[in-house]
Parts: C-alpha cells; structure tokens; sequence
C-alpha cells in the first residue's frame, strides 16, 4: 500500500496544480462532464481555489503524486464553507483517501471558526430517484424516499455524518437536481 499525506495546495508548486486539474477533470468527466468540460476550465478551478478565503488541500504520495483534492470555499462570514470540489484518483478511491480529506478539510474548517460545513451533490445522469421527475409540489416528500440507483456520492457524504437538507429542483436542467447536504463542524 502506498504511504500519503494531506498537504496544501500552493500556487508555487506548479506541477502539484497541473496533476490537480487533470485529477479534476478525468475525475468528473464520466457523470459530471459539464463541471468541467476540458482541462483549462479544470486548471481556472484549481487556480481559484488558492484565492483568499479559500481551503486547498491534497493527498499525496510519497513521491509527491496527487492522489485527491479536496477545497473549501468560506459563506456567511466563515460561519458556513462549502465543500467544493472533492476528488479522488480512480485508482486509489475506497482506500480512505476521500474521508480523510473530509475529515481534514473539516479540521481546517474548525480552525477557522467555521460552523458548518456543506456540499452540493448534484444528480445530472439519474444516478438517484430524486432525477428524470418533477420534485414539485412535494419536494420534501422525494427527499424522503430518496435511493441511490447507480453509485451517486450522496451516500458517502452521509456516511461521513452529512444530512440532506434541501434539493434544488431542475437546478442543471428540468429533471436534474442538486442535493444539499450539510453537517455540524466538530
């Protein structure tokens, strides 16, 4: 098994940027491919997450190759951060690596006098039964009785102790919603 680290992403370390962004845009091109459509709009989000309020941080091996990436971005005066983007390389995914980066960014979090920590887990290929059908009028009532039909992340968040607490509805088209999820930074 290889020994990793969770360390900071910095704008010096050009060549930790550069495996970020192709970790970032090979990561969600299967499911999420409008996230980041080509390895320029991946790199313009790594870059961004090195800006002032602001969490960066990835694991990487022994040799200094990224194996995840993970950042946080501050909302309401620091007391909420979003958790925006977490990925991790295909080949070293349910090794821990994505729940050590959770559990470190809500460290980081903590440190700063966050709150809560939140993440959106949007559902554009019906990977979950809240896509492919109108939420409304009882969009709490779809949130009920939602099942995870092909592997959505949405599980692994609450395993990490997130709890649903919204769906915006059509939110990347009609029948393609995003799931809110949110928990207490402890």
């Amino acid at each position: 098994m290889t020994n990793w680290r969770i360390i900071d992403l910095v704008a010096d370390d050009r060549e930790a940027v550069t495996q970020t962004a192709a970790l970032l845009f090979e990561g969600f091109k299967t499911h999420w491919a409008n996230a980041w459509p080509s390895l320029t709009d991946a790199l313009a989000e790594v870059k961004l997450s090195l800006g002032e309020d602001r969490i960066s941080r990835i694991a990487v091996d022994e040799k200094h190759q990224v194996l995840g990436w993970i950042g946080g971005m501050s909302h309401y005066d620091g007391n909420v951060w979003e958790l925006h983007p977490l990925v991790v390389r295909s080949d070293f995914q349910k090794q821990g690596i994505g729940k050590a980066l959770v559990t470190d960014l809500e460290a980081q979090v903590k440190q700063r006098g966050g709150i809560t920590l939140w993440v959106g887990a949007d559902d554009e290929d019906g990977m979950t039964s809240l896509a492919n059908i109108d939420l409304y009028p009882k969009v709490f009532e779809h949130i009920a009785k939602i099942k995870n039909l092909r592997g959505h992340p949405y599980e692994f968040y609450q395993k990490m102790g997130f709890v649903i607490v919204g769906v915006m509805p059509d939110a990347n088209g009609w029948g393609k919603p995003d799931i809110y999820m949110a928990k207490r930074v402890k």
